[in-house]
Protein backbone atom coordinates (compact mmCIF):
# COMPACT_ATOMS: atom_id res chain seq x y z
CA UNK A 1 0.00 0.00 0.00
CA UNK A 2 1.26 3.30 -0.66
CA UNK A 3 2.03 6.28 1.67
CA UNK A 4 -0.75 8.08 -0.74
CA UNK A 5 -3.13 5.75 0.09
CA UNK A 6 -2.11 5.37 3.47
CA UNK A 7 -3.11 8.82 4.17
CA UNK A 8 -5.78 8.41 1.92
CA UNK A 9 -7.68 5.55 4.38
CA UNK A 10 -6.86 7.81 7.30
CA UNK A 11 -8.61 11.16 6.29
CA UNK A 12 -11.71 8.57 5.17
CA UNK A 13 -12.04 6.20 7.96
CA UNK A 14 -10.45 7.98 11.16
CA UNK A 15 -12.23 10.67 13.40
CA UNK A 16 -10.66 10.89 16.46
CA UNK A 17 -7.35 12.97 17.65
CA UNK A 18 -4.77 11.74 20.25
CA UNK A 19 -4.52 14.29 22.63
CA UNK A 20 -2.71 13.29 25.65
CA UNK A 21 -0.06 10.37 26.43
CA UNK A 22 1.00 9.00 28.96
CA UNK A 23 3.19 5.43 29.71
CA UNK A 24 3.64 4.06 32.61
CA UNK A 25 6.17 1.53 31.51
CA UNK A 26 6.27 0.46 27.68
CA UNK A 27 3.58 -1.82 27.93
CA UNK A 28 1.32 0.28 29.50
CA UNK A 29 -0.59 3.32 28.61
CA UNK A 30 -3.26 5.94 29.36
CA UNK A 31 -4.45 7.62 26.24
CA UNK A 32 -6.96 10.65 25.98
CA UNK A 33 -9.12 10.87 22.37
CA UNK A 34 -11.12 14.17 21.29
CA UNK A 35 -13.37 12.84 18.50
CA UNK A 36 -14.44 14.89 15.47
CA UNK A 37 -17.57 14.84 17.01
CA UNK A 38 -19.53 15.42 20.26
CA UNK A 39 -19.28 13.06 23.00
CA UNK A 40 -22.72 11.40 23.42
CA UNK A 41 -23.63 11.21 27.15
CA UNK A 42 -22.91 8.28 29.05
CA UNK A 43 -22.71 6.80 32.53
CA UNK A 44 -19.22 5.82 34.31
CA UNK A 45 -18.75 2.53 34.10
CA UNK A 46 -19.58 2.30 30.59
CA UNK A 47 -17.12 1.64 27.76
CA UNK A 48 -16.69 2.65 24.00
CA UNK A 49 -14.34 1.35 20.71
CA UNK A 50 -11.01 2.31 19.40
CA UNK A 51 -9.36 1.42 15.95
CA UNK A 52 -6.76 1.73 13.70
CA UNK A 53 -6.17 0.44 10.20
CA UNK A 54 -4.20 -2.51 9.21
CA UNK A 55 -2.19 -0.73 7.09
CA UNK A 56 -0.72 1.04 10.74
CA UNK A 57 2.72 -0.20 11.87
CA UNK A 58 2.92 -2.92 14.55
CA UNK A 59 4.74 -2.46 17.71
CA UNK A 60 8.53 -3.80 17.39
CA UNK A 61 9.06 -7.23 18.83
CA UNK A 62 4.66 -8.06 18.35
CA UNK A 63 3.97 -11.38 17.14
CA UNK A 64 4.27 -11.36 13.42
CA UNK A 65 0.47 -10.77 11.52
CA UNK A 66 -0.46 -12.18 8.51
CA UNK A 67 -3.36 -10.52 6.59
CA UNK A 68 -5.17 -11.58 3.36
CA UNK A 69 -5.30 -8.93 0.84
CA UNK A 70 -8.72 -7.96 1.52
CA UNK A 71 -7.73 -7.11 4.92
CA UNK A 72 -5.49 -4.66 4.44
CA UNK A 73 -7.50 -1.69 4.35
CA UNK A 74 -10.06 -2.87 7.21
CA UNK A 75 -10.19 -1.48 10.57
CA UNK A 76 -9.32 -3.39 13.60
CA UNK A 77 -11.62 -2.59 16.75
CA UNK A 78 -11.69 -3.33 20.13
CA UNK A 79 -14.27 -2.05 23.40
CA UNK A 80 -12.40 -0.69 25.77
CA UNK A 81 -14.48 0.48 29.41
CA UNK A 82 -13.53 4.52 29.87
CA UNK A 83 -11.53 5.81 32.54
CA UNK A 84 -11.30 8.70 34.08
CA UNK A 85 -8.28 11.43 35.22
CA UNK A 86 -9.34 11.68 38.97
CA UNK A 87 -7.13 14.43 39.99
CA UNK A 88 -5.55 17.84 38.35
CA UNK A 89 -2.84 20.07 40.14
CA UNK A 90 -3.44 17.44 43.11
CA UNK A 91 -6.91 18.19 43.64
CA UNK A 92 -10.19 16.24 42.87
CA UNK A 93 -11.48 17.13 38.93
CA UNK A 94 -14.56 18.88 39.55
CA UNK A 95 -16.32 19.22 36.11
CA UNK A 96 -17.09 16.41 33.79
CA UNK A 97 -14.59 15.96 30.90
CA UNK A 98 -16.84 16.09 27.57
CA UNK A 99 -14.46 16.97 25.21
CA UNK A 100 -12.12 13.56 25.25
CA UNK A 101 -12.23 9.96 26.40
CA UNK A 102 -9.29 8.71 28.50
CA UNK A 103 -8.61 4.97 28.34
CA UNK A 104 -6.35 2.29 30.30
CA UNK A 105 -4.37 0.03 27.80
CA UNK A 106 -2.55 -3.13 28.02
CA UNK A 107 -0.38 -3.76 25.44
CA UNK A 108 -0.52 -7.53 24.17
CA UNK A 109 2.25 -8.78 21.52
CA UNK A 110 1.58 -12.05 21.79
CA UNK A 111 -1.85 -14.54 21.43
CA UNK A 112 -2.59 -17.66 22.88
CA UNK A 113 -1.26 -20.86 20.73
CA UNK A 114 -3.16 -21.06 17.99
CA UNK A 115 -4.69 -17.89 18.39
CA UNK A 116 -4.73 -14.74 15.33
CA UNK A 117 -2.18 -12.58 16.53
CA UNK A 118 -3.18 -9.13 18.33
CA UNK A 119 -4.32 -6.87 15.88
CA UNK A 120 -4.79 -3.79 17.96
CA UNK A 121 -2.87 -3.12 20.63
CA UNK A 122 0.90 -3.49 19.20
CA UNK A 123 -0.86 -0.73 16.68
CA UNK A 124 -2.35 1.60 19.35
CA UNK A 125 1.29 1.69 21.22
CA UNK A 126 3.17 3.08 18.05
CA UNK A 127 0.67 5.95 18.52
CA UNK A 128 1.89 9.45 19.44
CA UNK A 129 0.31 13.18 20.71
CA UNK A 130 -1.59 14.59 17.61
CA UNK A 131 -2.03 10.74 15.87
CA UNK A 132 -5.20 10.00 14.20
CA UNK A 133 -7.46 7.08 14.80
CA UNK A 134 -11.25 5.88 15.45
CA UNK A 135 -13.45 5.87 18.34
CA UNK A 136 -16.86 4.32 17.50
CA UNK A 137 -19.68 6.97 18.36
CA UNK A 138 -21.71 5.10 20.59
CA UNK A 139 -20.90 4.74 24.30
CA UNK A 140 -23.18 1.60 26.05
CA UNK A 141 -22.54 -1.07 28.68
CA UNK A 142 -24.86 -1.91 31.97
CA UNK A 143 -21.59 -1.45 34.84
CA UNK A 144 -22.91 1.36 36.76
CA UNK A 145 -23.38 3.03 39.43
CA UNK A 146 -27.41 2.45 39.67
CA UNK A 147 -28.48 1.59 42.73
CA UNK A 148 -25.82 2.27 44.58
CA UNK A 149 -26.91 4.82 48.00
CA UNK A 150 -24.78 7.59 49.71
CA UNK A 151 -24.72 5.68 52.85
CA UNK A 152 -23.38 2.43 51.44
CA UNK A 153 -20.25 0.32 51.02
CA UNK A 154 -18.52 0.23 47.50
CA UNK A 155 -15.92 -2.07 46.59
CA UNK A 156 -14.02 -1.87 43.24
CA UNK A 157 -12.04 -5.56 42.57
CA UNK A 158 -10.33 -5.44 39.72
CA UNK A 159 -7.19 -6.87 37.76
CA UNK A 160 -5.05 -5.13 35.57
CA UNK A 161 -6.56 -2.54 33.08
CA UNK A 162 -9.78 -3.58 34.37
CA UNK A 163 -8.98 -0.80 37.29
CA UNK A 164 -10.09 1.35 34.25
CA UNK A 165 -14.46 1.47 34.70
CA UNK A 166 -13.48 1.69 38.25
CA UNK A 167 -11.97 4.93 38.61
CA UNK A 168 -14.65 6.65 36.85
CA UNK A 169 -17.03 5.68 39.12
CA UNK A 170 -14.72 5.92 42.15
CA UNK A 171 -14.70 9.46 40.69
CA UNK A 172 -17.96 10.12 40.52
CA UNK A 173 -18.64 8.89 44.26
CA UNK A 174 -15.83 11.52 45.69
CA UNK A 175 -17.55 14.30 43.75
CA UNK A 176 -21.19 13.45 44.82
CA UNK A 177 -19.84 13.08 48.52
CA UNK A 178 -20.32 9.65 49.36
CA UNK A 179 -20.47 9.16 52.79
CA UNK A 180 -20.30 5.18 53.23
CA UNK A 181 -16.60 3.43 52.93
CA UNK A 182 -14.84 2.91 49.56
CA UNK A 183 -11.94 0.11 48.58
CA UNK A 184 -10.97 -0.12 45.83
CA UNK A 185 -8.31 -3.16 45.37
CA UNK A 186 -5.86 -3.82 41.89
CA UNK A 187 -3.91 -7.14 41.73
CA UNK A 188 -1.60 -7.02 38.59
CA UNK A 189 2.09 -8.85 38.13
CA UNK A 190 4.17 -6.47 39.17
CA UNK A 191 4.14 -2.76 40.90
CA UNK A 192 4.79 -1.18 38.06
CA UNK A 193 1.71 -2.54 37.09
CA UNK A 194 -0.07 -0.06 38.82
CA UNK A 195 -0.72 3.00 36.56
CA UNK A 196 -2.62 5.17 38.99
CA UNK A 197 -1.48 3.85 41.72
CA UNK A 198 0.51 7.58 42.82
CA UNK A 199 -3.29 8.85 42.38
CA UNK A 200 -4.77 6.83 44.87
CA UNK A 201 -2.64 7.59 47.68
CA UNK A 202 -3.05 11.02 47.23
CA UNK A 203 -6.82 10.52 47.00
CA UNK A 204 -6.63 8.29 50.68
CA UNK A 205 -4.88 11.13 51.93
CA UNK A 206 -7.78 13.69 51.05
CA UNK A 207 -11.14 11.06 51.26
CA UNK A 208 -10.92 9.41 54.87
CA UNK A 209 -13.67 6.85 53.86
CA UNK A 210 -11.33 5.66 50.80
CA UNK A 211 -8.64 3.11 50.70
CA UNK A 212 -6.58 1.73 47.79
CA UNK A 213 -4.85 -1.99 47.95
CA UNK A 214 -2.19 -2.46 44.97
CA UNK A 215 -1.37 -6.93 45.14
CA UNK A 216 0.86 -8.19 43.10
CA UNK A 217 1.32 -11.86 41.47
CA UNK A 218 4.78 -12.14 40.54
CA UNK A 219 7.30 -10.00 43.40
CA UNK A 220 7.04 -10.17 46.99
CA UNK A 221 5.48 -7.22 48.59
CA UNK A 222 6.42 -5.49 51.69
CA UNK A 223 5.31 -8.05 54.09
CA UNK A 224 6.23 -10.92 52.67
CA UNK A 225 3.40 -12.38 51.10
CA UNK A 226 1.45 -12.80 47.20
CA UNK A 227 -2.17 -11.68 47.89
CA UNK A 228 -4.35 -12.34 44.93
CA UNK A 229 -8.82 -10.74 44.91
CA UNK A 230 -10.24 -14.14 46.40
CA UNK A 231 -7.34 -14.16 49.17
CA UNK A 232 -8.40 -10.62 50.35
CA UNK A 233 -11.91 -11.71 51.08
CA UNK A 234 -11.70 -15.04 52.43
CA UNK A 235 -8.64 -14.16 54.51
CA UNK A 236 -11.14 -11.24 56.18
CA UNK A 237 -7.90 -8.78 55.37
CA UNK A 238 -10.62 -7.00 52.69
CA UNK A 239 -13.05 -6.25 55.58
CA UNK A 240 -9.70 -5.28 57.90
CA UNK A 241 -9.25 -2.61 55.58
CA UNK A 242 -12.58 -1.36 55.16
CA UNK A 243 -13.33 -1.16 58.58
CA UNK A 244 -16.67 -2.30 58.49
CA UNK A 245 -18.15 -5.78 57.88
CA UNK A 246 -18.50 -6.67 54.49
CA UNK A 247 -22.83 -6.80 55.17
CA UNK A 248 -24.91 -8.07 51.55
CA UNK A 249 -27.35 -5.74 52.90
CA UNK A 250 -25.10 -2.60 52.69
CA UNK A 251 -22.57 -2.90 50.03
CA UNK A 252 -21.75 -3.37 46.32
CA UNK A 253 -18.95 -5.05 44.84
CA UNK A 254 -17.82 -4.07 41.49
CA UNK A 255 -15.75 -7.01 39.58
CA UNK A 256 -13.51 -6.29 36.21
CA UNK A 257 -10.83 -8.16 34.26
CA UNK A 258 -9.69 -11.19 34.97
CA UNK A 259 -12.82 -13.50 34.35
CA UNK A 260 -11.09 -16.47 36.44
CA UNK A 261 -10.86 -13.85 38.97
CA UNK A 262 -14.94 -12.94 38.71
CA UNK A 263 -15.75 -16.86 38.61
CA UNK A 264 -19.40 -15.95 36.32
CA UNK A 265 -21.40 -19.20 36.50
CA UNK A 266 -22.65 -20.79 33.74
CA UNK A 267 -26.13 -22.60 33.71
CA UNK A 268 -26.50 -26.45 33.27
CA UNK A 269 -29.03 -26.84 30.51
CA UNK A 270 -29.87 -30.44 32.08
CA UNK A 271 -30.25 -29.65 35.92
CA UNK A 272 -31.02 -26.32 35.33
CA UNK A 273 -28.70 -25.22 38.09
CA UNK A 274 -26.16 -22.71 37.96
CA UNK A 275 -22.19 -24.60 37.85
CA UNK A 276 -19.44 -22.39 39.06
CA UNK A 277 -15.50 -22.14 37.85
CA UNK A 278 -13.06 -23.68 39.64
CA UNK A 279 -10.77 -22.39 41.45
CA UNK A 280 -13.74 -20.50 43.13
CA UNK A 281 -13.68 -16.91 41.90
CA UNK A 282 -15.02 -13.72 43.56
CA UNK A 283 -18.96 -14.18 42.85
CA UNK A 284 -19.09 -18.16 44.09
CA UNK A 285 -17.57 -16.54 47.37
CA UNK A 286 -19.64 -13.48 48.20
CA UNK A 287 -22.82 -15.48 47.10
CA UNK A 288 -21.87 -17.97 49.77
CA UNK A 289 -21.88 -14.72 52.06
CA UNK A 290 -25.62 -13.68 51.09
CA UNK A 291 -24.73 -11.34 48.38
CA UNK A 292 -26.65 -11.43 44.95
CA UNK A 293 -24.94 -11.39 41.71
CA UNK A 294 -26.40 -8.92 38.23
CA UNK A 295 -28.96 -11.53 36.09
CA UNK A 296 -27.07 -11.89 32.76
CA UNK A 297 -29.49 -10.82 30.94
CA UNK A 298 -29.96 -7.51 32.75
CA UNK A 299 -33.33 -7.68 34.05
CA UNK A 300 -32.38 -8.36 37.85
CA UNK A 301 -29.93 -6.27 39.49
CA UNK A 302 -28.03 -7.39 42.76
CA UNK A 303 -25.29 -6.32 44.82
CA UNK A 304 -22.52 -7.83 42.57
CA UNK A 305 -21.95 -6.13 39.47
CA UNK A 306 -19.28 -7.71 37.15
CA UNK A 307 -17.49 -6.86 33.64
CA UNK A 308 -15.19 -9.54 32.22
CA UNK A 309 -12.07 -8.17 29.83
CA UNK A 310 -12.27 -11.26 27.59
Amino acid sequence: MTPDQIADLRRQRYNATVVHLQKPNPELMMIRVKPDFPLPPHQPGQYSSLGLGNWEPRFPGSQEEELKEAEESRIVLRAYSISHPMLIGGKLVEGDCNEWLEFYIVLVQRAPEGARAPGLTPRLFMLRTGDRLRLNEKIAGSFSLEGVEPEQTVVFLSTGTGEAPHNYMLWDLLRRGHRGRILSACCVRFKRDLGYLSVHESLMKQFANYTYLSLTTREVVADGRKVYIQDLITSGELEQHLGVPLDAAKSHVFLCGNPKMIGIPNLDRETGKRVYPKPPGVIEILEGRGFRVDDSRGKVRGNIHYEKYW
